[in-house]
């Protein structure tokens, strides 16, 4: 609760400079506008659902390259782990693209599947995939070998050795990874949407972008303040208790 209450009060503190700056008129309006002017502009937005609508196309597309990055990643993590060939090859390739900038698989996207949303998910797969797959690697490869030759011991054979034994000692690297992978499945599906017009729907990329070709400001603003605040509630409702969880599971919580 003390921690809210010093969020509240810290951005409170934030507006109200902005606030004093554009009335100070230290910069141009047109370049930042004031408070209220994006407070409008969410208000409008919200009711003739237009911000809605976008935040759905937005979420749907990002959940849906996001979980197919996940479903490939994490096998493709174990792979890399268990054979040396795969981690030469595979596991070099995920840590040289992990580097490449989201915005860079836009134009391959484009000429791959179009105007589509097809080319939407591929963006977004391509920046969840390979952190995923470098995550569950480094995680498996960090499991203790003790745990390994106790299960062993005990009578643990492959199969069970791997999901019983390796899996959740692993997991708290691969959920970090899944934490990565989120942040930057969100900057390859931004990426997307200001580059790619759907017709089928816009989202929030496309608001933003049609923001800055109008020089609407408040929009542009009004449009990062949104995806801000979904990027925090996507961690503090899913990543952080997840996390906090693991910690206290394996006792490596303060």
């Amino acid at each position: 609760m003390k921690r809210l209450l010093f969020a509240v009060l810290f951005f409170a503190i934030l507006t109200g400079i902005w606030e004093w700056a554009y009335r100070a008129k230290i910069w141009s309006p047109v370049l930042l506008p004031a408070p209220q002017q994006v407070g409008e502009y969410l208000k409008t937005a919200a009711e003739d659902g237009t911000l809605y609508h976008a935040t759905i196309i937005t979420l749907r597309r990002l959940i849906t390259g996001y979980v197919i990055g996940l479903v490939f990643g994490v096998p493709l993590g174990f792979l890399t782990a268990r054979s040396r060939v795969a981690h030469d090859t595979i596991g070099t390739l995920a840590l040289g693209l992990q580097t490449l900038p989201s915005v860079c698989w836009v134009p391959l996207a484009l000429l791959w599947f179009g105007q589509t949303e097809a080319a939407m998910l591929f963006v977004v797969v391509m920046g969840t995939l390979w952190s995923v797959v470098i995550a569950t690697d480094n995680g498996v490869r960090n499991v203790p070998p003790i745990y390994r030759r106790a299960a062993l011991t005990m009578g643990s054979k492959r199969l069970h050795m791997w999901f019983k034994v390796i899996f959740p000692a692993a997991l708290p690297f691969i959920v970090s990874g899944m934490k990565q992978g989120w942040a930057f499945a969100w900057r390859s599906l931004m990426a997307a949407e200001i580059f790619v017009s759907i017709l089928t729907g816009f989202g929030l990329g496309q608001l933003l972008h049609y923001g800055r070709e109008l020089s609407a400001m408040d929009q542009v603003i009004g449009i990062m303040f949104v995806i801000v605040v979904i990027g925090l509630l996507a961690d503090k409702i899913f990543f952080s208790p997840v996390e906090t969880l693991l910690h206290r599971r394996w006792g490596t919580s303060a």
